[in-house]
C-alpha cells in the first residue's frame, strides 16, 4: 500500500475541490456548456463514489460552482468573447453562460450533501482567484487537495496550477475529472499536471493510500 506521505507532506489532511460539477455542464436540459451526456454520466458517478468514500473517512468535500452577477463579468475577459457565438466552438454560449439566477448555477443533486462546503464565487478557471477557497482551506487545517470535476485542460488545470504555487499537495482524480472539450484534451490536461504540478490517480487507489483518511470508513 502506498504511503500518502509520498506526495511530499508529512501529516496530509485532505479535502476534495470539485470543479464545476453543475447543471451549466451536466444537466443536459438547461446546460450552456454541456458536456457530451456519456461523459456527464460517468463523471458524476466516479465523483459519487469518491464523494461517498470521502464524507465517510472525514474528508471535506467543497463544490466549487462557477456564477457571474451579469454578462460584463464574462464579457471583459478578451479570449472568451472572441469565442462567444463562434460556431462549432464549446465555448460559443460563453455570455449567457451560468448567470446568478439561472438554472446553471446549481451543483447537480446526485453529488451534493448537506455536509459539504460550497463556494460559489468562482468566475475563472482558477478556483482560487477572487474566491474564499485559500481561507477555507487554510482555517480547516487542509494542506492536500483532491480536484475533480470538469474541464481537466481548463479548470482543473488551472486550479491545480494555482494550488502548486501555494504549496498544497494535490492529487487530481483521474476517473473524477473529464472535459467537454474531447479526450485529447482531457487527456493533455492530465499530461501537463502529472509532469508539473501533481498527482493523477484513480479513485482505488486515493482510498487505498494509508494515512490519508482520518479514520477508518463507517461500517456499511
Amino acid at each position: 500500500m502506498k504511503s500518502a506521505n509520498n506526495l511530499g507532506v508529512d501529516h496530509p489532511k485532505a479535502a476534495v475541490v470539485a470543479i464545476d460539477l453543475h447543471r451549466g455542464h451536466l444537466d443536459m436540459s438547461v446546460a450552456t456548456m454541456p458536456t457530451t451526456p456519456d461523459v456527464a454520466a460517468r463523471v458524476l458517478a466516479a465523483n459519487k463514489r469518491l464523494f461517498d468514500w470521502c464524507r465517510s473517512v472525514g474528508i471535506p468535500v467543497i463544490h466549487q460552482v462557477t456564477s457571474y452577477r451579469d454578462v460584463e463579468e464574462i464579457r471583459v475577459n478578451p479570449f472568451w468573447r472572441s469565442r462567444a457565438e463562434e460556431p462549432g466552438n464549446t465555448r460559443k454560449n460563453a455570455m449567457r453562460h451560468n448567470i446568478i439566477g439561472g438554472p446553471g448555477c446549481t451543483v447537480m443533486p446526485q453529488v451534493l450533501d448537506s455536509r459539504d462546503f460550497i463556494v460559489n464565487t468562482k468566475k475563472r478557471y482558477d478556483c482560487f482567484l477572487g474566491t474564499d477557497l485559500d481561507f477555507l482551506l487554510r482555517s480547516h487545517g487542509i494542506n492536500t487537495l483532491l480536484i475533480t470535476g470538469v474541464n481537466t485542460n481548463s479548470c482543473v488545470l488551472a486550479t491545480t496550477t494555482a494550488a502548486n504555487v501555494r504549496d498544497y499537495a494535490v492529487i487530481v482524480v483521474e476517473d473524477c475529472v473529464d472535459s467537454m472539450d474531447g479526450p485529447e484534451l482531457h487527456a493533455a490536461g492530465l499530461a501537463c499536471i502529472r509532469t508539473a504540478f501533481g498527482s493523477v490517480m484513480n479513485t482505488d487507489e486515493v482510498m487505498a493510500l494509508e494515512g490519508l483518511a482520518p479514520r477508518k470508513p463507517n461500517a456499511a
